[in-house]
């Protein structure tokens, strides 16, 4: 049996405080429907801080414009 889509989707966490976007993790979008908010280390600020799931695209499916 073939499967019909992929349920688990690319994201990208951007920090609460500094707005830097440095982790990148995939994300089950059938079981975790809210956004995702992890506690990580921002090696810009030297210290743990919150990290909450972008809704921004992350430029992987786009077609880029010929210059």
């Amino acid at each position: 049996m073939a499967k019909k889509g992929e349920k688990r989707k690319l994201i990208g966490l951007v920090s609460e405080e500094s707005g830097e976007r440095i982790y990148y993790t995939s994300k089950n979008t059938m079981n975790t429907p809210d956004k995702l908010s992890l506690r990580k280390y921002s090696p810009k600020l030297r210290k743990h801080v919150v990290f909450t799931e972008t809704k921004k695209n992350l430029g992987r499916n786009e077609v880029k414009p010929k210059k």
